[in-house]
This record gives C-alpha cells, structure tokens and sequence, in this order.
C-alpha cells in the first residue's frame, strides 16, 4: 500500500503539463515573427516578419501586428483600433489574454 502511495505521489509530475510563462516584448517578437499558429477547426495565422498577419477561418483576413509593453497587439481592417493581447507560452502552445481573462490558445506548425 506504501509504495503505491508512493507512486500516486509522483504522477503529477510527470504528467503535469508545462506550465505557462509569460513573455516579455522581446520575447513576442522572437517568438511570433515568421512563424504560424494553428488554433484548431481549420483556423490559422501567420505572423510575417514585416508585421503583416493573416488570420484564416474559412476565409482569409490580413491585418497588422506589433508589440507594444509586452502585449501582442492587432489591427483589423476595416477597424482602427489596436487591440493588445498578453501573451504566454508552455511547449509549443502559445495563449493570448484579453483584458478580460479570456484565451486563445495556438499551437506552433
């Protein structure tokens, strides 16, 4: 009984996934720049080191992105209003915060 104590103890380390730590303005950039997330149900972005993205979600969508503070933020035509995400990874996932708490997850291609 002792040792599979012992063993249920140890689980949740090893199956435990990677914790989320949140990225730095730099970081973003490193991170994002050239690179494509898909998030799931066909849904995907490219974010092109020019600071052009594309958003794909059974039809194309191109906007802007940059840094600003340490958020990711976007513009999407015909708006103009930059919204500004923070940004977290564990692995290959990347999340995106609003100001609200709600997320996004993608995962790198």
């Amino acid at each position: 009984m002792r040792r599979f104590a012992l063993i249920l103890g140890l689980v949740p380390s090893w199956l435990g996934a990677e914790e989320f730590k949140t990225l730095t303005g730099d970081e973003i950039l490193s991170v994002l720049s050239g690179q494509k997330l898909n998030y799931g149900e066909g849904a995907w972005q490219i974010f092109d080191e020019t600071m052009l993205t594309q958003y794909f979600f059974g039809q194309p969508s191109s906007g802007r992105w940059t840094v600003r503070e340490d958020q990711y933020c976007s513009l999407w035509p015909p708006s103009d209003l930059w919204v500004c995400y923070d940004v977290l990874q564990a692995g290959q996932t990347i999340r995106f915060v609003d100001d609200r708490g709600g997320a996004t997850d993608g995962v790198f291609e």
